[in-house]
């Protein structure tokens, strides 16, 4: 018969067992998000939790910040800031070293604030620090200890285990996404540097017409315009990517936001003969007013570029919900446009991906629509599009409703 003492070794054994696994996949995984949520899954399976969640250090300010977090919504986790050295999770940043805490509401340093943003009842923690061979990145935390009121040792031994190779791999997941993005960013920038590099050798020629003289220079202020475009977008989704940029959430009137944007297009509309028709509803948004104004002047600005003449743009709003249930308000821009053929509607978030077809319409950076997914899905939203070759196109996305 086995006794107890052997049962938990066998227990033991199958977790060890099963860290090797997870660690395998881990390892395996370049993209950051994707390895957060690997992470937090392992956490809960390794040590029977009913959440987990990391927290990374901001290098600018040495504060903790949720990256992601099983109990919840991503638009809380932008409002929500560990100062550095405080709290359970900064105590074990600042020192390196696990703690234990069965019992919260006996824990001097604990504080409900997170609780009561989230609407989560905490009872335990379980907090290790994410740790590289040179440094702690972020905390790793166990929450809510299931079928028992205590962390065991082999509790805190496994999860310890799990954040260190937890810790390599998401410092590694950073560093290809910076290679792969810098690798990006040299094969994008080649274009205009070459084409610039051509004009000034043309324009050094003496024998050159000040006609065709003319046409360079004003193919060399293109050209620098396009640099200027694509430093800045690159700036923009290097921070997305990264997580250093954080929402600004606020509440405000959706409609006039929105106005706002048709307001600094409408020009660009009227050159084309295109016409923008706004039917929206009233409502509040909770959200980063700047980067859902970056968002729709994206869209409005590209359904007017490749629109045909003298088309039409409709921006529609209703309310949503998703699948927890959460409210949100979803933005469509349809226009009556050219359309995208399906295969290209399956690449049109990617990075630098320009539609062959109508490269010749318009030129741009290829990152608007990397950047507004990016930001959309920070508020915990969705981006889609729907489109059918010859006639136009719907983008659409979601921003969280403000709840009265």
């Amino acid at each position: 018969m086995t006794s107890a003492f052997q049962q938990e070794e066998l227990s033991m054994v199958a977790r060890y067992q099963r860290l090797i696994e997870i660690s395998q996949q881990l390892n395996s995984t370049l993209d950051l998000k994707s390895l957060l949520k690997k992470i937090i899954s392992a956490a809960k399976e390794l040590t029977n939790t009913e959440a987990a969640s990391i927290m990374l250090i901001d290098p600018s300010t040495g504060d903790l910040r949720f990256e992601i977090a099983s109990n919840m919504d991503p638009r809380y986790m932008e409002e929500i800031i560990i100062p550095k050295g405080q709290g359970i999770a900064g105590w074990v940043a600042l020192h390196g070293e696990p703690r234990v805490i069965d019992d919260v509401t006996k824990e001097p340093s604990w504080s409900n604030k997170v609780d009561d943003t989230i609407e989560f009842k905490t009872r335990s923690i379980l907090a290790v620090p994410l740790r590289t061979h040179q440094k702690v990145i972020g905390v790793l935390e166990g929450i809510n200890k299931i079928g028992s009121e205590r962390w065991s040792e082999s509790d805190i031994n496994i999860l310890n285990t799990l954040a260190s190779q937890a810790a390599v791999a998401i410092e590694n997941a950073r560093l290809f996404q910076q290679s792969d993005f810098i690798a990006e960013m040299v094969h994008e920038l080649r274009t205009p540097l070459a084409a610039l590099k051509a004009s000034t050798v043309l324009l050094l020629r003496p024998e050159l017409p000040e006609a065709k003289r003319k046409d360079i220079v004003q193919t060399m202020h293109g050209e620098t315009e396009r640099l200027s475009r694509l430093a800045s977008d690159f700036l923009d989704l290097a921070r997305l990517e990264s997580g250093r940029t954080r929402l600004d959430m606020s509440r405000y009137d959706l409609n006039k936001l929105i106005q706002e944007s048709i307001d600094v297009v409408i020009q660009q509309a009227n050159d084309k003969g295109v016409t923008i028709e706004m039917q929206c509803p009233v409502y509040t948004a909770n959200a980063d007013r700047g980067k859902v104004k970056q968002v729709l002047l994206n869209l409005l600005t590209n359904a007017i570029k490749y629109n045909r003449e003298n088309g039409q743009i409709f921006v529609t709003t209703r309310p949503i919900t998703n699948h927890e249930d959460q409210a949100f308000i979803q933005i469509a821009v349809r226009d009556t446009g050219y359309g995208i053929s399906k295969e290209n509607q399956k690449h049109m978030f990617e990075k630098f991906y320009r539609v062959s077809d109508t490269a010749g319409i318009a030129q741009g950076t290829g990152l608007g629509l990397a950047i507004a997914r990016q930001i959309v899905q920070a508020h915990g939203g969705q981006i889609t599009l729907e489109s059918e070759q010859g006639n136009g196109s719907t983008f659409a996305f979601t921003i969280p409703m403000a709840i009265r």
